[in-house]
């Protein structure tokens, strides 16, 4: 039976990002994100609903999400689903889901008020080709034509 583990999420950070370090001293990043989802209820009343969700970055990722993020701020993830559970000081089974970051996006303008985007990917790996399934990754300009060389065009 085939498998398929891909999470796609777009929202603001609920806190700073808190860089760690595991045994290896492989940087680890751990961030919560909040999306926002508006919706028109049978009574004609506007309705919000927020999804809390907590993400962890690893090695060079992390390092550059620390670096650029802050609470409050837009940022576009693409990972994968992880079940976790543990045991709580009570004695209690606790579980919950979180998403491991395999690469992320910039959304909105940078810090220092300039538009566009920023993007940072997967750092392990050469970008995407343009038309890739969902467009994370752009492809760059194609090169400038050099025009003739030293060639009379014809009209």
């Amino acid at each position: 039976m085939p498998n398929f583990n891909k999470v796609i999420l777009a929202g603001n950070l609920t806190r700073d990002p808190q860089l760690s370090y595991l045994p290896s001293n492989t940087p680890v990043c751990e961030f919560g994100l909040a999306i926002n989802r508006k919706w028109r209820a049978q009574d004609g009343e506007m309705r919000d609903e927020t999804c809390f969700v907590d993400c962890r970055a690893f090695a060079r990722r992390a390092e550059t999400l620390n670096q650029y993020m802050s609470k409050g701020q837009p940022l576009l993830v693409e990972g994968r689903l992880r079940f976790e559970q543990w045991e709580g000081k009570d004695g209690q089974k606790r579980s919950r889901l979180s998403v491991v970051v395999d690469n992320f996006q910039f959304l909105g303008g940078s810090r220092d008020g300039g538009g566009g985007r920023r993007e940072v990917g997967d750092v392990s790996r050469a970008p995407a080709p343009a038309g890739s399934v969902g467009g994370y990754e752009e492809a760059p300009p194609p090169p400038e034509d050099p025009g003739p060389s030293g060639e009379d065009i014809p009209f």
